[in-house]
């Protein structure tokens, strides 16, 4: 008995088979869904890359026009839900047409369900407010004793900072 040669030379992943005709499909509509995905955060901007990121993009049957999908906590649903369309006009504005004709806004809990966890970016830091001259005085009066520098130093900081809260 002689034995059949194998034509599927071992597994593959799913999307290294299909990854050719997903990418044809999509840029024959004149859309390319990688560009979306990787460049997230530097086309809708750091404010929204930071509570969302994008899932699935669908096309309707015959014609342009994508749905975009996107995933958000459900704490910040209603504020994405509000600027669904600054959303859509950001990422038209990279392909210079209406390559994305809805948004669809998808919630999940941000832990937990293995296959909907929430990791978003931390939200950008806000820009440091003017130190008061007298807190910092006072802060580094207090801990001019120390000798150690990095001890002095931190305590400092903390000084000025409780200071400054509380003067506020």
């Amino acid at each position: 008995m002689t034995q059949r040669p194998s034509t599927t030379r071992g597994f593959k992943r799913t999307a290294s088979v299909l990854d050719g005709q997903i990418r044809r499909a999509g840029e024959s509509r004149g859309f390319a869904v990688a560009r979306v995905l990787t460049h997230w955060a530097e086309i809708v901007g750091a404010d929204i890359a930071a509570i969302a990121r994008p899932v699935n993009v669908g096309y309707g049957k015959g014609g342009f026009g994508a749905t975009l999908t996107v995933l958000t906590t459900g704490a910040q649903a209603p504020m994405l839900e509000m600027q669904k369309e600054t959303l859509r006009a950001r990422i038209n504005a990279v392909y210079g047409y209406n390559a994305i004709s809805r948004v669809r806004i998808t919630q999940t809990a941000p832990t937990g369900f293995a296959e909907g966890q929430a990791t978003f970016d931390r939200a950008p830091k806000r820009a440091e407010q003017r130190e008061d001259p007298e807190a910092a005085r006072e802060a580094h009066e207090t801990t001019a004793p120390i000798r150690d520098e990095g001890l002095r130093a931190a305590l400092e900081r903390l000084g000025r900072n409780v200071l400054s809260n509380a003067k506020r």
